[in-house]
């Protein structure tokens, strides 16, 4: 996606080679414009995949997926990282480890709000080594639903997380795919193997 892409290379900021920092417009502030476009990208994508909700984990996904949500026309639902005083029993409980954070969280998701009858659109912002994703495939799985696919906005594909989930059984879609963020720079892995890889230095 090339306004995702433009974005990076204009408000993006390589930390190490493991990290990209996008809090200007994806997980701190949020540019709602892109987001739409996001959005509407996705439910492109997933079109005939016969989505009835989408799935994603508090808080940076929430964006993307309402987006996604809105134009597909179907519910959103996100995985709490904290027990509500609200939400006691009745859960679908699974332990996700974030590799930004480094730590591990307890994630929740009220029973009443996923059903058999349900074709859930998994959507994260950051797909690294893929635990925040199967975290949740594994509750869609919980509630004997399906997973109609996995939207990730940015995927460092120099890590293992897409492949994973791929092995998985799992259609995985990113729309950014990051090959590399070695010496500042962020390296594009274009979906088309006819197109060269985009050089960006970020400052």
């Amino acid at each position: 996606m090339e306004l995702l892409k433009r974005k990076i290379e204009d408000e993006g900021t390589v930390l190490s080679g493991q990290v990209l920092k996008v809090d200007a417009f994806l997980n701190h502030q949020i540019d709602p414009v892109l987001m739409l476009e996001i959005g509407k990208e996705f439910s492109r994508l997933f079109a005939g995949e016969g989505v009835t909700k989408v799935l994603t984990l508090e808080s940076s996904g929430i964006a993307p997926s309402v987006m996604a949500a809105l134009e597909m026309k179907v519910p959103v639902v996100f995985a709490r990282k904290q027990k509500s005083l609200t939400l006691t029993d009745n859960l679908y409980v699974e332990r996700v480890y974030s590799f930004t954070k480094q730590q591990t969280n307890e994630v929740t998701v009220a029973k009443k709000f996923l059903s058999a009858d349900d074709r859930v659109l998994i959507i994260d912002d950051f797909l690294a080594n893929g635990e925040a994703a199967l975290g949740l495939a594994n509750i869609v799985k919980a509630a004997g639903a399906e997973v109609a696919g996995i939207g990730i906005v940015i995927e460092k594909s120099f890590q293992p997380g897409a492949d994973k989930l791929k092995a998985a059984g799992y259609r995985v879609e990113s729309l950014a795919r990051v090959a590399s963020l070695d010496n500042g720079k962020v390296t594009f892995l274009n979906n088309s193997v006819s197109e060269e890889d985009t050089h960006v230095q970020l400052v």
